[in-house]
Parts: C-alpha cells; structure tokens; sequence
C-alpha cells in the first residue's frame, strides 16, 4: 500500500514528522511524499484550499492507495477532500486503528478495536445520511441512502453488544484482581508513550521473553506476570501505549485495559531517556494529561527513565532533573525518578524506589504481633517478609515482631495462631 502524508502545522504548534512517518512506516505503507503546511485549521477542507489542489496534482502524479492527514479531520472535511482527490482519505487515528487491527490478538483487544472503527465511523455515516438528505452522492463505501440507514442501525446494535461484552471481560478482572490483593499481591502498571520499551521492562523484571518489537502500538493485549521487591510479591501489568491527543472514542474502546492503570497501586511511567528533551518533555506532558484524564494522578508514580545505556550519566541526571521541575510546575506529584536499562537488566535505582513506594500505601499499616508457639517463629517471619517489612524483633518467651503489612493479610496472619495489635509509627 502507498501513501501521501499531509502535515498541517498550526502556527502556535508543530506536528512531529518523524512520528506520523513511523506510524505510516509501523501500519505497512510505502510513503510517496510528505506534505506539509503551517496555517489555522480551514473549516471546509483542514488545510489551505491553494495547499489541497497541489497535493490533487501530486496524487495525479504518484498514484496513492491513500491519501493520510496527520490532522484530525471532520467527517465533512473527510468527505470535501475525498470528493476533490478522489482517493480514499483517512486521517491519523483511523491510521492508529489499522495499526491496532494488525496488532490485536486477544479477544478484548479484537472487541476494543472493532468498538473503537465504529465509534469513528458513527459520525462519517451520519455526514454521509445528511449529504443524501441534500441531495449529494453520499459516497460512503458505495452505498445507496437506505442502505446508510441500515448500516447505521447495525453500527449501534454492534457497539451495544461489543461494550455488554467488554464488561463481561472487565468483570472476570475485577474478580482476579481482587483475589490477587486477598494474597497479598502489590499491583503496578505500566504506562507510558508508545515505543518507550514498557514491554522489554516487563520482561526484565518478570525474567521472561514477551516479544518486544522497536514498533509502534507492539502492546494492545492487557500482559500481566510477577516478581518480587525484596521477598514482597508483585504483578506488573503492560497496557496499550499512549500517544499525543488521544481522542476520547479510542480511550471509551480501550477502558478495561487502561483501567488497569487506574486499579493499580503504583504506575511505573516509562520514558525514553535517549530522546532529546524536546521530545521528552512533549511525551511526558502527553502521558500526563491521559493519566489525568483517567483520574490516577493521585497514585504514587515512578517515572522510569529507560535506555540510560544509549547516553551520558551527566545527560540522565540533567533530564531527572528538568522532569522533576516540569512535573512541579504542573502540580503533579511524582514519587520519584529513575533511571534504567532494561535491555541490560540494569534495574537496582526501580527497585529501590518500588520498595520505598510500596511502604507510602495505605494497604500498609504498622503492627505488633506476638507468637508464642517458637516452632511457628520462622513461618511468620516468613509471611511477613512476603506481604510487609519487619521492623524490629523482640526474642522471649513469646516473640514480638513490630512490622509493616498489609491490612488486608492479618487473616493469613491470624491463621498461624498469633496475635496482632495495631501500632501506629510513622515510617514516611
């Protein structure tokens, strides 16, 4: 498949090329030609009437199977181009959403993706019914007027079922979530831009070999695998990666996987440390504004500055730096920032800011117990360690132990025959 790309730069904010061209590159198109403009937004065709028949001569010329817009259009603007070109135009979330089919394997990411084309193309059907009101070819996939209609009534009658389905499947998590907590399991996600290496760290912690490709959108099944902070169990879930603008339909479609980010105890938010702050800072920003919009900037966040093997510590300390004073200035509260390998396993500053994280949560209070029997002493050390952090120990004839658990497993506790008192410390 070829494809001319059309860039409209808005006078107070650039497009980034080189992204929209891997996009185009990650959904399997051979790029013609890159055009771009810098103007305001024009109602009837997005860019400049003078800038569209230029790209009508290049199309002409080079022969596109499409013509892609890195702008978000209308589906009245979609419809004027398309009338003027006469070749298929899609803009760059459609594109996102051909990359999302490719790379769903999972029947929720399938069902997502399906919600997410339809939720696009409700307001191209309903451009389309009123072009045909007018008196106008509609021109959506060839179909006459009354079958627009019924096209439209099948799109609502899919997405009700898709979404009854997908909280079926939200539901079946719910419930493993909560089991997972019942044993004492600390939840973090992983979030961050698309292509930041998320699933390379989750493979570094978790000791596995997930496939994880220099591509964009590689992620679009919810992963989720263990390991451990200092003998304290851990799940670490990967989720779908973000990107600038997301529009609120692919956010709706994708809801019980970015929900995964909303549950989770801590959020691992992973960066590009190689990257030129430029680009940083415009992917920080836009991860923030998602997290934002999900309602989990109150979770402690670790940013994790990844791939520090592909440049200078002096270059890694600046950027901690300078993301520490962006997140200030934006009233964000970051627990703290880090910097790793996770291609070489150079993971020790994640680790140590996870095991200061996971004592920051409210599951986490302080007690003393008390074991009588010596035999069960090792075993409720042993507990201990896995779900909190031992404090002190007092040996006699009865044991005291003052540690750090969680609320939540004083029944596993309970269960050995001791006893527990709670005893409040201020460990933050």
């Amino acid at each position: 498949m070829k494809a001319i790309g059309v860039i409209r730069h808005s006078p107070r904010k650039r497009i980034n090329k080189a992204e929209f061209e891997e996009l185009l590159r990650s959904a399997g198109y051979e790029v013609l030609a890159i055009v771009e403009q810098v103007r305001e937004e024009h109602p009837k065709y997005n860019i400049g009437p003078g800038k569209l028949q230029e790209i009508k001569k290049l199309a002409e010329e080079l022969k596109p199977d499409k013509v892609i817009f890195a702008n978000q259009l209308t589906p009245s603007q979609a419809f004027n181009i398309a009338k003027e070109l006469r070749v298929d135009i899609i803009d760059k979330w459609q594109l996102v959403l051909e990359i999302f089919e490719k790379r769903a394997h999972s029947k929720e990411a399938k069902l997502q993706v399906e919600l997410a084309n339809l939720r696009y193309e409700l307001p191209l059907v309903r451009e389309a019914i009123r072009r045909a009101k007018m008196g106008e070819q509609p021109g959506f996939k060839g179909m006459g007027e009354y079958q627009i209609h019924q096209y439209l009534k099948h799109i609502r009658y899919r997405m009700g079922k898709i979404r009854k389905e997908l909280e079926r499947i939200r539901e079946d998590r719910e419930v493993k979530r909560k089991r997972r907590e019942e044993v004492g399991f600390i939840i973090v996600a992983l979030a961050g831009y698309t292509n930041a290496g998320k699933s390379t760290l989750l493979n570094a912690l978790a000791r596995e070999e997930i496939p994880a490709k220099d591509q964009m959108f590689t992620t679009l099944d919810t992963t989720t695998r263990r390991f451990k902070v200092n003998q304290k169990r851990v799940l670490v879930t990967d989720t779908v990666g973000f990107i600038d603008d997301l529009p609120p339909f692919i956010v709706e479609a994708f809801h019980s996987t970015l929900e995964e980010i909303t549950k989770a105890d801590i959020i691992l938010l992973v960066l590009d440390v190689s990257e030129p702050w430029s680009e940083i800072k415009r992917k920080f920003l836009a991860s923030l504004k998602i997290l934002r919009e999900l309602k989990a900037l109150d979770k402690p966040i670790i940013v994790v500055l990844n791939k520090q093997d592909l440049t200078t510590n002096v270059d890694v300390e600046d950027k901690k730096g300078a993301i520490k004073e962006l997140a200030d200035k934006r009233g964000v509260v970051i627990f703290d920032v880090v910097s790793i390998s996770a291609k070489l396993n150079r993971l020790e500053e994640l680790y140590r800011a996870l095991e200061r994280a996971i004592l920051t949560l409210p599951k986490y209070k302080s007690f003393e117990i008390v074991v009588k029997e010596k035999g069960k002493v090792s075993q409720v050390i042993a507990l201990i360690n896995s779900i909190g952090e031992i404090l002190d120990i007092e040996y006699g004839e009865a044991t005291k132990i003052l540690a750090y658990i969680q609320v939540g497993m004083i029944k596993s506790l309970t269960k050995l025959g001791v006893e527990i008192k709670y005893s409040p410390i201020d460990l933050k």
